[in-house]
C-alpha cells in the first residue's frame, strides 16, 4: 500500500527540476512500486485531464461490471460529441467491446454508455468515481464526467454555502490512479490486455453494424517496456497524458496536464 505523504518535497525540486525544460504546465514522475514522487513540476495544482479521465472509468467498469452484460444505448449517451462511436438508440452492446472503443478510440458515447449501465446514471457512476479516488488517497480530484469532457457543477460545502467545482485532477492524483489500475487493482491484468490492445473490431448484438478501433496511444512503440497509457484533449484542458513503463525490475508513471494547445 502506498503511505506516503503526498505534501513531501519531490527529490527534483530545485534547481534540478527548473533546468528540466517541459511542456506541460503540470507533470509528474512516480514510482509506481512505491508511489514516491521522482520529479514534479507543479504537481499538486488542480487542473482538467479531459480523457485521461476514462482510465478510472475503465478500471471501475472491470471491477463493478460484467463484461458480458448487454447494454442498451440512451438517447443521451448517443448524443455525445466527437470523438465517438457513433452508437443510435436502436444499438444494444457487449460491455466488454465498450471498454475497447472507451481506451482505444477514446469515445465519448461509449464512456457514457458505459456510465449508465454501471451507475443508473452519469451521476451515480461519478460517485463512485469519487469514492474510488478517495479510497486511493486522491486528495484534489472531482469527477463529474466518465469521458472527461469539461464540466462544472454546483457542490454544497461543509458550512452549508455553495460552491462551483470542475472536472478536476492533480498530476500527482492522476498518477495515482494509474498506479492502481496496473499495479494493485484485482483487475489489473484486464486493464493492461484491453489498454495494449493495438485494435479491435466487434459488432452490435444486433449483427448489422460493425465497428473497427485502433489504439492511439503511440507511446506503447516508442519506449522500451511501455505498459499502459491514456491521452485526452479539450479546450480546457490542453493537450494530456497519463502512461506507465516498466524498467529494470522498476515501474514508473508519469502524468502530463495542460502540455498546450
Amino acid at each position: 500500500e502506498i503511505s506516503m505523504s503526498w505534501e513531501e518535497e519531490s527529490p527534483a525540486s530545485g534547481e534540478a527540476a527548473a533546468a528540466l525544460q517541459l511542456y506541460a504546465q503540470s507533470a509528474v514522475l512516480m514510482d509506481g512500486d512505491s508511489g514516491r514522487i521522482l520529479y514534479e513540476k507543479d504537481g499538486y495544482a488542480v487542473m482538467p485531464m479531459a480523457s485521461t479521465t476514462k482510465i478510472m472509468t475503465c478500471i471501475l467498469t472491470l471491477e463493478q461490471g460484467n463484461l458480458d452484460d448487454e447494454v442498451k444505448i440512451s438517447s443521451y449517451a448517443a448524443s455525445m460529441p466527437r470523438v465517438r462511436l457513433g452508437m443510435s438508440t436502436d444499438d444494444t452492446f457487449r460491455l466488454r467491446d465498450l471498454l475497447y472503443s472507451l481506451m482505444l478510440e477514446s469515445h465519448n458515447d461509449s464512456a457514457v454508455a458505459i456510465a449508465e449501465h454501471i451507475g443508473g446514471s452519469v451521476e451515480g457512476f461519478a460517485e463512485k468515481m469519487n469514492q474510488k479516488a478517495k479510497e486511493l488517497g486522491c486528495k484534489d480530484t472531482y469527477f463529474i464526467t466518465p469521458n472527461g469532457l469539461d464540466a462544472e457543477k454546483e457542490i454544497e460545502t461543509a458550512d452549508g454555502g455553495k460552491q462551483t467545482a470542475a472536472h478536476s485532477t492533480t498530476a500527482a492524483d492522476l498518477a495515482r490512479i494509474m498506479s492502481y489500475c496496473i499495479k494493485r487493482s484485482p483487475k489489473k491484468e484486464d486493464f493492461l490486455d484491453i489498454t495494449r490492445t493495438a485494435s479491435y473490431s466487434f459488432s452490435n448484438l444486433e449483427g448489422n453494424r460493425s465497428f473497427s478501433c485502433s489504439n492511439h496511444n503511440v507511446f506503447l512503440n516508442m519506449m522500451e517496456g511501455a505498459l499502459s497509457g491514456k491521452t485526452g484533449f479539450t479546450g480546457k484542458a490542453g493537450y494530456c497524458y497519463v502512461g506507465a513503463l516498466e524498467r529494470d525490475d522498476r515501474t514508473f508513471v508519469v502524468a502530463l496536464l495542460a502540455c498546450g494547445w
